[in-house]
C-alpha cells in the first residue's frame, strides 16, 4: 500500500467530513470544499480520524493522491492557504481597484487581473501581493497567473516573484 495513503488524516475541532454519492465534502470554519471519490478507493470516517485504502493494488497510487487531496481540503477549511508575491523593478506596483487587481509592470498599459471567486487578494504595500483562499490549487493557480504577466528575468532579476524565491542572475555579455 502507498506510504502516503497509510497515514490517517486527523480532523481538527470544528471540521466535519462526509462521504456520499461518490463525493467527499469537508466543512469547516472557513467554508466547504468537496472532491470526487474515485472508483477503487474506499474512505472510512471514524470520529476525528479518516483512513483511505485502495480496493486493489492497481489503485494504490490513486489512494495516495486522494489522501493528499483530502488533507489539503482539511487544512484549507480550517486555516486556509496564502501565497505572497513580490514585485521587483523600478515603477512596478500593484493595487486593488474594486474587485480587480491593477498591475503596473513596465508595459505601455496597466494589466487588470480579475480575481476569481473563492480567492481574495490584498496589497499590503505597492510591491507586495497577498493571495488567500481555502482551495490550495486555486490559490497556487492565481499566483502562477499573476507571476506569468512578468516572470523574473535572469539579468537584473526584475519581475514578479514568489516571496523567498531565489533568482540566479546571469553574467552580462562581455565585450
Amino acid at each position: 500500500m502507498s506510504r502516503v495513503a497509510k497515514m490517517p488524516i486527523s480532523l481538527p475541532k470544528g471540521v466535519e467530513m462526509t462521504a456520499k454519492d461518490g463525493s467527499i465534502a469537508v466543512k469547516g470554519p472557513k467554508g466547504t470544499l468537496s472532491v470526487g471519490q474515485p472508483a477503487g478507493v474506499s474512505v472510512s470516517i471514524e470520529g476525528s480520524t479518516v483512513n483511505v485504502a485502495p480496493a486493489a493494488l492497481a489503485n494504490d497510487a490513486m489512494a495516495g493522491t486522494l489522501r493528499a487531496l483530502l488533507a489539503n481540503l482539511v487544512t484549507g477549511v480550517n486555516t486556509g492557504y496564502q501565497r505572497k508575491l513580490e514585485l521587483v523593478g523600478v515603477g512596478y506596483r500593484a493595487n486593488m481597484q474594486g474587485p480587480d487587481l491593477n498591475l503596473t509592470l513596465g508595459f505601455s498599459h496597466p494589466v487588470l487581473f480579475k480575481v476569481p471567486a473563492g480567492v481574495s487578494i490584498e496589497t499590503p504595500t505597492q510591491t507586495e501581493i497577498l493571495i488567500k483562499g481555502t482551495d490550495k490549487q486555486a490559490v497556487g493557480q492565481v499566483a502562477a497567473k499573476i507571476r506569468a504577466f512578468r516572470p523574473p528575468e535572469p539579468y537584473k532579476g526584475k519581475g514578479v516573484r514568489y516571496s523567498g524565491e531565489k533568482i540566479t542572475l546571469k553574467e552580462a555579455k562581455k565585450a
